[in-house]
């Protein structure tokens, strides 16, 4: 006969399970939104344990979409095949030869490398970009920066089909132009609007960085529009940060219920931020 002593670890999980259960209700059903950031991607352990998270969530109900960057494996491959960028006002300038890396990277490398981590945790994603099935129509964001684009249109009637197959869709960032051009998307404005015309529940933006700071540098847990608009005038918010606050401000004008800004770094975030009552980031609502 085999004796066993129960120990602090196991009730303490136990009991997490446990206090989870309203969290797990709260989402059945659910549409989450996940942008993944190039740099929160990290090692394979990384990206296995992100797989194995996002295949759990649709286990208990989510229906989860991930839009993806990965604009530090664009960089790379540029610099491997030495073509030259130019630069206007600090934003690159995207051609014909740059647009071809950029589909080759995103919808090839980037995309099968997150697709394939999702299956082989017991999951079904299924590869797409904006361009498949007419999801993001663009329209051009700055004519100065040549096929960059900006979402005017969003068809969602393949991610439903998805979702009634038990897939997950992995999104790469572009879109189709009207006139037949591939047009590069930032990756959180792709997220953004994605979510906001499935009005998805949450929009979890996953970066390298744990959240919005107040002018202490301590991180806000939870945030209205209003006091987002406020820290931006007042310069807290600021570089870097103000792109994602003003998708996370957009996606909520658009019928987001809320977003959520946190570091994809970090182990395990998106469960913490789902299934827990302390969250994981900075929480953002419309009021």
């Amino acid at each position: 006969m085999k004796k066993r002593q129960m120990n602090r670890d196991w009730i303490a999980t136990a009991r997490t399970l446990s206090e989870a259960l309203p969290y797990l209700q709260r989402y059945d059903g659910a549409v989450v939104v996940i942008k993944l950031g190039g740099n929160a991607m990290g090692s394979d352990e990384a990206m296995d344990t992100f797989a194995r998270d996002v295949v759990l969530m649709q286990q208990v109900g989510v229906n989860p979409v991930i839009v993806h960057g990965g604009g530090p494996m664009i960089n790379q491959m540029l610099d491997k095949l030495d073509i030259k960028s130019d630069f206007v006002g600090g934003k690159r300038v995207t051609d014909e030869a740059t647009i071809e890396v950029v589909e080759m990277v995103l919808s090839g490398l980037v995309n099968k490398r997150i697709v394939q981590a999702i299956n082989a945790q017991g999951g079904k994603a299924v590869g797409l970009s904006g361009k498949d099935a007419s999801l993001i129509t663009c329209d051009p964001a700055d004519p100065a920066l040549g096929l960059v684009g900006n979402p005017s249109e969003i068809d969602t009637s393949i991610l439903h089909t998805l979702f009634n197959d038990d897939a997950i869709p992995v999104i790469a960032p572009l879109g189709a132009g009207r006139n037949g051009e591939t047009f590069n998307i930032n990756g959180d404005t792709a997220a953004g609007a994605i979510a906001a015309a499935l009005k998805a529940d949450r929009l979890l933006l996953l970066t390298d960085i744990d959240g919005v700071r107040d002018d202490s540098g301590e991180v806000v847990t939870e945030l209205t529009a209003d006091q987002i608009r406020q820290m931006t005038r007042e310069g807290t918010i600021s570089g870097g940060m103000i792109p994602k606050t003003e998708t996370a401000l957009a996606a909520i004008d658009g019928g987001v219920r809320a977003v959520v800004i946190l570091d994809g770094r970090a182990p395990n975030a998106v469960l913490l931020e789902l299934y827990t009552e302390h969250g994981a980031g900075s929480l953002i609502r419309p009021r």
